[in-house]
């Protein structure tokens, strides 16, 4: 049931942290309590947990993402920073988000491997990370035959950006 869901998020993010956190628990199902989530998931059995998703993908089947077919099209890649978000070691979240034409075809987050001073300096670290996933998905999609001469990539830090235009 999780390996159909984890092919399913392709094409369905909503079910993405849902289905990421059921699948720690598929070797070894049994009753669960997460004190994060006290009110969600308390003493539901992993099972009907996931069975719980199978019946909200029931009544959202016309939710999801479109691909449509295009001739011409870019790449594009978005970041945004939740800086410093996690209590315990004061570390700031990544987001990015990546377009190939008007389709979204990635949207990795991840905790920053250091901690950042200032909020332009977390966002530096983003848009680098976005930069260097649109590079490896140029060249993917370039392996393909597919060649992208239009790539993009957008911040809304206007002093990260300046940080990345000076060449010292």
């Amino acid at each position: 049931m999780i390996g159909s869901l984890l092919y399913l998020t392709a094409s369905r993010s909503d079910i993405m942290f849902s289905v990421c956190l059921f699948a720690m628990f598929q070797s070894s199902p049994k009753e669960s309590y997460f004190k994060s989530m006290k009110r969600i998931f308390r003493y539901q059995s992993h099972l009907k947990s996931v069975k719980r998703i199978f019946r909200y993908l029931k009544g959202s089947i016309d939710y999801g993402l479109w691909y449509p077919k295009e001739k011409s099209f870019g790449l594009v890649g978005y970041s945004a920073v939740d800086f410093a978000g996690c209590s315990l070691d004061r570390k700031s979240t990544s987001g990015t988000c990546h377009f190939i034409g008007h389709s979204l075809t990635s949207w990795p987050s991840k905790k920053q491997n250091s901690m950042a001073l200032s909020t332009a300096e977390a966002e530096y670290v983003a848009a680098g990370t976005c930069v260097g996933h649109v590079i490896w998905m140029k060249q993917t999609v370039a392996d393909f035959g597919v060649i992208i001469d239009d790539m993009n990539k957008r911040c809304d830090n206007t002093s990260a950006i300046k940080i990345s235009k000076n060449p010292i």
